[in-house]
């Protein structure tokens, strides 16, 4: 713009000394110039821009890149996390197993035991008839063999 205004302070101080000057030469001087101004002001503008985009390019490419850094924390967070809720899960799941088997087999001692008991029982409960009838026979053989007086 600078360059603009002292081609401009040029032509006027031509103009006012020189009869012969063409005002036109003002205009295609000037107009030469703003144009090459403009076009030096927007190239400037695109290559601001260009500088703009390609740093928030660049942003959003660290912010991605952070983004996937976080989710994958996170994934592994969560894989580690359902690991250790797997093996704690495993653990009480073999613990229950464990338990029911030890119950299982207690019942089995406890029913292989009543039915020992039960046997004993009966052969016991066999015994003793056994022995009461034998001692019932011998006390009635024995008053059979007595003598009544009358």
């Amino acid at each position: 713009m600078e360059s603009l205004f002292a081609q401009f302070a040029i032509l006027s101080e031509q103009a006012l000394c020189d009869k012969n000057f063409d005002p036109y030469t003002i205009e295609d001087d000037l107009m030469k110039l703003f144009e090459v101004e403009a076009y030096k002001a927007w190239a400037a503008m695109e290559l601001d821009q260009e500088k703009q985009v390609e740093e928030a390019e660049n942003f959003m490419k660290e912010a991605e890149d952070h983004l996937n850094t976080a989710m994958e924390e996170a994934m592994e967070e969560f894989r580690r996390f359902e690991e250790e809720m797997n093996e704690m899960a495993k653990s009480e799941y073999d613990s229950l197993v464990s338990v029911a088997e030890r119950a299982r087999n207690m019942g089995k001692t406890m029913e292989k035991l009543a039915t020992i008991a039960a046997k004993k029982y009966i052969e016991t409960a066999v015994n003793s008839a056994g022995a009461s009838m034998k001692s019932a026979f011998k006390a009635i053989s024995s008053h059979s063999k007595k003598v009544h007086p009358s």
